[in-house]
């Protein structure tokens, strides 16, 4: 039976995805999870895994493109399955046959769901109950805390029914149900943590007896198959439901109760979207559960004519903002850049430089007819030495091996209205002042009328990115990879410093080397720097 798939919501605030890589392609075999593809949200690029076994029938959303929360994402299937049924909506089933597949779906799983193995040797599961589990509610989430219960055991729970509010390592969530029946038994106490999928809470018909599936619940003894205990997120997958159909179903707000000593009811995310915009929380009417003041009722807050706070200040603007699809050189930075800062174990060594001789010996060279030669030019000359002797940071991680590079290639970070391209100086360290000087300028011209050709800009072994020349004095930048290490360059400023006991008006310049740990150890960093501020505090020696 085939299984629609739908945008899933991976963070509280998203309400779109964008695919950023399919890693199954249409007629691959996928087990339960496989990791379908990598989303991007409105807060990172996060890995989707299957919750389904079959076979990949259709991709409906291509690399790249974006659609809304609970819109067709792909269906899963027994291959050679007929799923034109599904498709003839033009690409989003609709709701009759997203019913149609549920329904079926829900049949089938009823059916299993009867025999779902209870751990420990305990009875099968009575008819129509279902465990809740601890869901995982971000990327990273793999314990999450119960901040509060909204509903108690005994009470009546809808599809789309708040359950709790559940504390992730990154947020607090609203946690909805996607069943209905009667809570029978609550897994977890408020404060009280959880892995991912152990027992959160059992719902069922009401009077049903469900302590042996309480007492012998194990995540960590629970069926894996299709049909047992994790289909119950299948479900939750297909079934649709939207934040739209919560909001369908709100009653007419009632009075906001508050208790004896002045709490209000009130979801964590709603009190801080109230910090926020300076509202009083006594004010605000809530929709939620006996009163409870959720997110929404923030968001649709309007003061009465003159009931703002005394002595608060209310903006009367609007917000506004224009959007910008994302170029193909934005993402592919975006994603080079992910990867690098969340794969390499950056660590920073910050030094700052002497530059009165740089400047003289700059003063000095720039007096010869046609010659002109940057501070840039300097570095990037010193840098390849450098390099040379200490071939470990001129090094490259790859997962099989490090590779010791004996030549230099350095890359130039270089600012472009799309972004950032890091065209390349080959064997640096042969070349010229004034060599390195035209090389930089003709690829920094390249780059910004968008001319470079893809073979100037791959082979770096160390990068330079430097922005003193917008004044920034410090910074540290993302690794390029699979470079060991890249130098943060910045502006060069006139302070005082201490020179044979004197305070004296000098110049110098601040500068950070981000470095691999897998590669690059500290003290390697550190004597590369010495090195390093050898040639550029005697600029002279470079020509030796």
């Amino acid at each position: 039976m085939a299984i629609v798939v739908n945008m899933p919501r991976l963070s509280d605030t998203m309400e779109e995805g964008t695919v950023a890589t399919w890693l199954k392609k249409v007629g691959d075999k996928i087990e339960e999870g496989d990791i379908l593809a990598e989303i991007e949200t409105d807060k990172a690029t996060m890995e989707f895994e299957s919750f389904n076994e079959g076979t990949l029938l259709h991709i409906g959303v291509q690399e790249g493109e974006t659609t809304k929360v609970d819109e067709l994402l792909a269906i899963i299937g027994d291959d050679g399955e007929d799923i034109s049924g599904i498709l003839n909506g033009g690409g989003n089933t609709s709701s009759e046959s997203k019913d149609e597949v549920v329904e079926s779906e829900s049949s089938s799983e009823e059916t299993s769901s009867n025999n779902i193995d209870v751990p420990n040797g305990s009875a099968d599961l009575p008819e129509g109950v279902i465990v809740v589990t601890m869901p995982r509610l971000s990327d990273t989430m793999e314990e999450g805390t119960v901040a509060t219960w909204l509903k108690q055991v005994g009470d009546a729970v809808e599809e789309g029914d708040i359950l709790a509010e559940i504390e992730t390592d990154k947020a607090t969530m609203e946690f909805e149900s996607f069943q209905s029946g009667t809570l029978l038994e609550i897994g977890l106490k408020e404060g009280e943590s959880a892995k991912v999928d152990e027992l959160l809470a059992i719902i069922g018909p009401a009077g049903t007896d469900v302590s042996g599936v309480a007492a012998n619940f194990s995540a960590s003894s629970a069926p894996t198959k299709t049909e047992d205990a994790p289909k119950a997120e299948t479900k939750t997958e297909v079934k649709t439901s939207t934040p739209a159909k919560t909001e369908n179903k709100t009653k007419a707000p009632i009075p906001t109760p508050v208790t004896e000593n002045g709490r209000v009811y009130v979801s964590p995310l709603a009190k801080k979207l109230a910090e926020e915009k300076g509202i009083n929380l006594t004010k605000v009417q809530g929709s939620g559960e006996n009163g409870r003041i959720v997110k929404r009722d923030i968001e649709n807050y309007e003061p009465a004519a003159g009931a703002a706070s005394v002595g608060k200040f209310v903006p009367s603007g609007q917000e506004d903002f224009d959007d910008v699809d994302n170029s193909q050189m934005r993402k592919a930075i975006a994603k080079a850049l992910t990867n690098s800062k969340f794969s390499a174990p950056h660590y920073y060594l910050s030094v700052e430089f002497d530059m009165e001789n740089a400047m003289a010996f700059r003063a000095q060279f720039n007096s010869i007819p046609d010659t002109k030669i940057s501070y840039n030019d300097i570095i990037v000359k010193a840098c390849a030495l450098a390099l040379k002797q200490h071939p470990q940071v001129n090094s490259q991680w790859f997962a099989d091996k490090m590779r010791l590079n004996n030549h230099v290639h350095i890359g130039v970070a270089v600012a472009v209205p799309d972004g950032l391209v890091v065209p390349v100086v080959r064997f640096a360290n042969e070349q010229s002042l004034p060599q390195i000087g035209a090389a930089v300028k003709e690829l920094a011209g390249k780059a910004r009328n968008k001319k470079l050709t893809p073979d100037e800009m791959q082979g770096s072994t160390f990068t330079v990115s430097n922005l003193g020349m917008f004044g920034i004095d410090t910074f540290t930048s993302i690794i390029n990879q699979p470079n060991s290490a890249i130098l943060s360059v910045g502006n060069i400023v006139e302070k005082p410093v201490v020179k044979n006991g004197q305070i004296v008006v000098g110049h110098t310049m601040k500068l950070s080397l981000a470095c691999d740990h897998r590669t690059v150890d500290g003290a390697t960093g550190a004597q590369f720097l010495q090195t390093l501020k050898g040639y550029i505090e005697n600029p002279v020696t470079m020509l030796v």
